[in-house]
């Protein structure tokens, strides 16, 4: 694995760049960008796929959202979906300036939000031949059944204070424990297994802090990662979630995706027993998928 830097707009993306074992720089190799979820980093669910697809002969790139983790841009912890999916046309492009890279080779995997970025990155992104998705989740209808008009006025009152000298407010992704999610009455599935995978030694990383603008949420609101995929998602796409079914929506997200992709090759696997989080680093979920991935890869992009 290399860490690397690449231009955006007019601040750096920080990388790492997984290469597969007996790299050759004088080969051509096929390449998987890998976008992490929301309040995720490259160090977490979207390497180890990138890992384990390098091992399988591909060159893999997860790389920090803007304004996240070690990339750049101002102001920090903005997760916006239209930066986010510029990301990964900004990614597309560095694969394209590395000689080993065969540019008319390359894929897309995206987990969680990433998923639904990835989805919505290939609707105009035709360098990008095939797409996956693990426990995809289109970010913006699950923003939009949480009480959306009152999040809208709260972010333009944020806003107004802000412009009047006002600290920009950051709040959280997530409880910062379960034992908090409890003493606040959560129970649901997703959160309790965001908080188990993100906020404990299982998955947690310094620079994935569980920090959100606040401001965020009204462009997360008004996002829909599917707005135009029953006319320009045409690539190859697989969509992988699990059955054990919580609150953020990638099970239904995973098949409304599916029925509206104008893909002609498209397919969805269901891991039973497996939950939305079991699919970020759990070895018998995570080979599961990885048993399709590879196989999907190797015919949608390595034969373009």
């Amino acid at each position: 694995m290399q860490k690397v830097k690449f231009k955006n707009r007019n601040w750096d993306t920080v990388a790492n760049l997984h290469l597969p074992d007996n790299f050759d720089e004088t080969q051509n190799y096929p390449a998987i960008v890998c976008v992490h979820p929301g309040g995720s980093v490259k160090e977490q669910t979207a390497g180890l796929y990138a890992g384990k697809l390098a091992q399988k002969g591909f060159i893999a790139l997860a790389y920090d959202a803007s304004f996240q983790g070690e990339s750049g841009g101002d102001p920090r912890y903005f997760e916006d979906p239209t930066s986010r999916v510029e990301d990964i046309r900004y990614a597309v492009d560095y694969l394209t300036t590395l000689n080993f890279v065969d540019r008319n080779h390359i894929g897309l995997l995206g987990i969680c939000a990433g998923g639904g970025y990835a989805a919505n990155a290939a609707l105009k992104e035709r360098r990008i031949k095939a797409v996956a998705t693990i426990s995809g989740v289109n970010i913006g209808r699950a923003f939009r059944e949480a009480n959306f008009l009152e999040t809208l006025e709260a972010v333009s009152t944020q806003r107004s204070a802000e412009a009047s000298g006002a600290e920009p407010m950051i709040t959280n992704w997530t409880p910062n424990s379960s034992e908090e999610a409890k003493q606040a009455g959560i129970s649901d599935l997703d959160m309790l297994g965001a908080i188990n995978y993100y906020r404990t030694p299982r998955g947690e990383f310094p620079t994935s802090n569980n920090k959100l603008l606040f401001a965020s949420m009204a462009n997360l609101t008004m996002f829909d990662a599917f707005h135009l995929a029953e006319f320009l998602l045409t690539q190859p796409l697989l969509i992988i979630v699990g059955d054990k079914v919580g609150s953020f929506g990638s099970y239904r997200d995973g098949f409304d995706l599916y029925k509206k992709a104008a893909s002609k090759n498209k397919k969805i696997h269901i891991v039973n027993g497996s939950g939305h989080y079991d699919l970020y680093d759990k070895p018998e979920a995570t080979a599961e998928a990885l048993d399709k991935l590879v196989p999907f890869f190797q015919e949608n992009i390595l034969q373009k």
